[in-house]
């Protein structure tokens, strides 16, 4: 699941660079991204996903993304509720703004149900 820096800070910069409350932390290889201390997103293998639930996955299908998927120690496929964050909106500064903000949100509904 290893992310180069330059994917890394061409996301930070390029693509969410400028959203307030944006921020980020290592973990296994890749980065998590937060706003305003929610998780919203990942970076893993050089690929940008925003995390979905029933709210904004058909935003995300519609689009034609896949979800992240991972082989687990038993070579066994685990598939997490974060999508690839299509292109078009990679590169839309306006829509991604309010795709951040639905991620981070289903981040929230997930934390009050805990």
């Amino acid at each position: 699941m290893a992310t180069d820096k330059s994917f890394y800070d061409y996301v930070m910069h390029e693509v969410i660079g400028g959203i307030p409350g944006i921020s980020s932390k290592p973990m296994f290889g890749g980065f998590g991204l937060y706003k305003d201390g929610l998780i919203f997103g990942i970076i893993a293998d050089n690929t940008l996903y925003f995390k979905t639930s029933d709210q904004n996955r058909s935003d995300f299908e519609r689009l034609g993304s896949q979800p992240f998927t991972y082989a687990g120690k038993n070579k066994k496929m685990t598939t997490l509720s974060y999508w690839e964050l299509p292109a078009e909106i990679m590169e839309d500064k306006d829509k991604i703004r309010s795709w951040i903000e639905k991620s981070a949100a289903v981040s929230l509904e997930t934390r009050r149900k805990k």
